[in-house]
């Protein structure tokens, strides 16, 4: 088998000048990281750069990805002036995200009122979408015992 090189140059993406970055809609997200002395004409111009790309889909990945380094750098209400939040709330490293929280909350709480659960209940639970994991959340008000869980879960399928 032979050997290849490959050379590279390290960048620091906060010492970079934006324009180079805006360019390409996939560098979009780390255009925000990128140093300014205008953080509001910086986030301007990536949003309108956002509103360039045609492709639905693509445009709501980047401004999520986009909102997510910003927040990185950038305050809140800044971010917000120029990105839809629902945009965020799209994403499914977001969604994913909120799962995670749901289930720990999920996982104390019937820990609390029902006891330990089986791993296979427990592995069923992790299955659940985030709209199941809610209904759970309220159901888990009402049980008393384990079986109150199995029932639940058997309903569901």
């Amino acid at each position: 088998m032979g050997n290849t090189r490959h050379q590279y140059q390290v960048i620091t993406i906060w010492e970079e000048d934006s324009k180079t970055l805006l360019k390409s809609p996939a560098l979009l997200p780390l255009a925000v990281l990128a140093k300014t002395d205008e953080p509001n004409k910086l986030l301007q111009q990536v949003a309108l750069e956002i509103d360039k790309i045609e492709e639905q889909a693509q445009q709501n990945t980047i401004a999520a990805c986009v909102e997510l380094l910003a927040g990185l750098k950038f305050e809140k209400q800044l971010i917000k002036q120029y990105f839809r939040e629902e945009t965020m709330e799209e994403s499914v490293i977001y969604q994913e995200i909120i799962n995670r929280g749901k289930l720990e909350l999920i996982s104390r709480l019937l820990k609390r009122r029902i006891g330990e659960i089986s791993a296979k209940l427990e592995s069923q639970i992790k299955e659940l979408s985030g709209e199941k994991l809610d209904e759970l959340s309220e159901a888990i008000l009402d049980f008393s015992q384990p079986d109150d869980l199995v029932n639940w879960m058997a309903n569901q399928s």
